[in-house]
């Protein structure tokens, strides 16, 4: 699991170990050690961005039990600006964190899935891997890449017993839609609570915001056994956002 120190990824780090996995946490965030102290697992403090840490990562999670069984690509990061603004090295950096972290992560783990003829890939995009919205140039061709990544390995793995499935969340309540709403204020001009209503929730059915855990819940559901038919999947979580 990456990302796994807060927001989104410990919610789904805690819903796994709830639901008897042995949890492997990586995060950028130190704060990441107590989570896997709390949950039983094991942290392992890796900047996703570095290839060698992906490598680390990956094994480190086949040292603890000797094979994997599930995959939780997660972790990200947002940067707004416009295509004409935006910083060429921030770009490059969220290409690495969220589309080629995933891939090497799931080419140094497929084969012990593969040996275990059972796997479980779940990659956590966005609507944002489905759509597109100003501003978010480097955030929506990872997310979109990422769709692409989890079809392709959805295809491979289907001999074998491994499925991937993305779920696409529109905007879920965590430290990092928090800073999207103070970033969009400040580029738009409006205040947080018009960014909310106007901005983020204007296109939704259900004019709130996603909790962690009804993500987590999906993302449980997508490693059980029961969920052993579906596979390339984008399963959107949206609000109604793209129903229209």
């Amino acid at each position: 699991m990456t990302g796994a120190a807060s927001g989104l990824g410990l919610a789904i780090a805690r819903r796994l170990a709830a639901d008897g996995a042995r949890v492997v946490l990586a995060d950028l965030n130190p704060a990441g050690a107590a989570v896997a102290k709390e949950l039983g697992g094991l942290f392992v403090h890796a900047d996703l961005a570095q290839r060698p840490d992906c490598r680390a990562l990956a094994d480190a999670a086949l040292a603890q039990s000797g094979t994997v069984h599930i995959l939780i690509n997660n972790a990200g990061f947002q940067h707004i600006a416009p295509i004409a603004d935006f910083p060429e090295d921030v770009w490059e950096h969220m290409q690495a964190v969220m589309l080629t972290a995933p891939f090497l992560l799931t080419r140094y783990l497929w084969p012990a899935m593969q040996a275990n003829r059972w796997g479980r890939i779940v990659n956590i995009s966005s609507i944002h891997g489905l759509v597109a919205s100003l501003h978010k140039a480097g955030y929506i061709a990872a997310k979109h890449g990422l769709i692409g990544l989890t079809r392709t390995s959805a295809l491979e793995g289907g001999a074998c017993g491994i499925t991937a499935n993305a779920i696409c969340p529109a905007f879920v309540r965590t430290p990092l839609v928090a800073n999207q709403i103070a970033a969009l204020a400040k580029t738009r001009g409006i205040s947080e609570a018009e960014v909310l209503e106007k901005v983020m929730l204007e296109s939704a059915a259900i004019k709130r915001l996603i909790e962690p855990e009804e993500v987590a819940d999906l993302a449980a559901y997508l490693c059980s056994a029961g969920a052993g038919a579906i596979t390339g999947a984008a399963l959107t979580m949206d609000l109604g956002w793209t129903a229209r």
